[in-house]
């Protein structure tokens, strides 16, 4: 997992420091969601100072897909797409089960289609539906992307946008110490490359620095499951947030929720997007055999994936399926590192890839007859089409991992962070992986997009909050 140098995430007085500078806003992450923050609080005012530990933008934002599921935008209407909050809400709590904050995902579920329209139209961020398939646990289409399709052409351009706002965003600068006072933030302190720190006040301060995924002893803490997994988030998400959360008694929840990936290719490290699965592929073991129903969601499927011998399971898909895949630029990266397999026909590709090839056979025809609906999938799966034996095949070898944490510091309808007993810190705000998500305490309660989902939505009102 990550590096295990000390983490430093102190809470001091501000008594006798000097500070060097001063500033309204002060964001801490340069991700979606720290520009969106950034972006909305430049509405009402210029004095903003965004802080990245890193020396480019990127973060998860840039690891992630790039896909933000949104309700009732402009983008879905011209499609003539029928969504609403309301829709949105039932199918985020549908999937958490039901034990996700309720308050807090009717906010997000409102407020996310609105911050998209308004960066479309403000700041010329382009958004695509797409609209192939439907993701895990969406009714409709609302999974929104900029035309790269990917995380990294999200952040670049978001980075665009402040770059064109005038906002200043300044790098490797980490912040290991927020000043507080009678529950006041009154600044911090950052720490340089050179080992030289600053002292900056503000009025307000943001924190989008995300979750702890990279911290070696909060993940075993509380999601000891993932602990010795393939950790495929940012480096720099070890948990600042939470942790000082704690020293302010901050209301913290849902710390064993995370989102995971059941389909990471290995030994390649690329991100194998879900459209396979849905749009007819299966995952099988080392046996041949299929182990899980793979339609009901990429974050569960990294424990699935993971139970199976030695961690790994294939990716199997036919021609059409290759097609829809060679749409996404993580596929043609995959592609191009010679991570994707291909045969003639099963047999073929079985002994390629060095699986039971009775199993595999015994596997694709049980899937001939659950499209023909003459058995039913023990795991539940509807399957619309067979995966034909004699016909082209293709596989990747995939494994399961840890993309980010879910839980966080619980915030209000102002992404203002609550304390204990839920009032307010007037000026500390939270969004995307460093507040609580709608995930639930579980992996299986994330929906498809849940993390740029917070993201978006609580940067939005923590910028235009803060900048009041």
């Amino acid at each position: 997992m990550a590096n295990k140098r000390k983490i430093i995430a102190e809470i001091q007085s501000p008594d006798e420091i000097n500070f060097e500078y001063h500033v309204q806003v002060l964001i801490v992450g340069a991700g979606a969601c720290g520009l969106t923050a950034a972006l909305a609080a430049n509405d009402n005012t210029n004095d903003i100072l965004v802080l990245e530990r890193d020396s480019i933008l990127g973060g998860s934002t840039a690891l992630s897909s790039g896909f933000v599921p949104a309700a009732q935008t402009k983008s879905q209407f011209s499609l003539g797409i029928n969504d609403s909050a309301e829709i949105f809400s039932k199918d985020i709590s549908n999937k958490a089960g039901k034990k996700q904050n309720k308050s807090l995902t009717s906010i997000v579920s409102v407020k996310c289609g609105e911050v998209l329209d308004w960066l479309g139209e403000k700041h010329g961020i382009e958004w695509q539906i797409l609209d192939n398939f439907l993701y895990p646990g969406h009714s409709v289409h609302r999974m929104h992307a900029v035309p790269e399709k990917t995380g990294v052409g999200l952040i670049n351009r978001l980075q665009t946008a402040v770059t064109d706002a005038d906002i200043a965003v300044s790098t490797n600068s980490l912040v290991d110490t927020i000043f507080m006072s009678d529950d006041i933030v009154k600044g911090v302190r950052v720490q340089r490359p050179n080992n030289k720190h600053e002292l900056i006040s503000c009025d307000n301060l943001i924190l989008a620095c995300n979750g702890y995924g990279a911290n070696n002893g909060l993940v075993r803490k509380h999601i000891p499951e993932m602990c010795d997994a393939l950790y495929f988030g940012h480096a720099g998400n070890e948990g600042h947030a939470v942790l000082w959360g704690e020293q302010i008694n901050a209301n913290i929840i849902h710390l064993s929720g995370y989102q995971g990936h059941g389909s990471v290719a290995t030994p390649h490290g690329i991100l194998i997007t879900w459209a396979l699965m849905m749009a007819g592929g299966i995952q099988v073991n080392e046996q041949g055999m299929r182990f899980s129903n793979e339609n009901q969601g990429y974050s569960e499927q990294s424990m699935h994936v993971l139970e199976q011998s030695n961690s790994i399971a294939w990716n199997v898909y036919d021609e059409k399926v290759h097609l829809l895949g060679k749409e996404f630029p993580d596929y043609q990266k995959a592609i191009n590192s010679g991570a994707i397999k291909s045969a003639e026909n099963a047999t073929a590709l079985a002994k390629l890839i060095g699986i039971d090839q009775k199993g595999f056979e015994k596997t694709l025809s049980l899937i001939e007859d659950f499209a023909m609906r003459k058995k039913v999938d023990k795991f539940g799966r509807q399957f619309k089409r067979n995966i034909a034996h004699n016909e082209k095949m293709f596989a990747i070898k995939v494994t399961g991992a840890l993309f980010h944490t879910q839980g966080g510091l619980l915030v209000n309808d102002k992404a203002q962070v609550l304390k204990i007993d839920d009032t307010p810190f007037d000026n500390l705000f939270a969004g995307g992986g460093a507040a609580c998500g709608v995930s639930g305490p579980d992996v299986s309660g994330y929906l498809s997009g849940n993390g740029l989902l917070t993201a978006f939505s609580l940067g939005g009102l923590a910028g235009w909050n803060a900048s009041k």
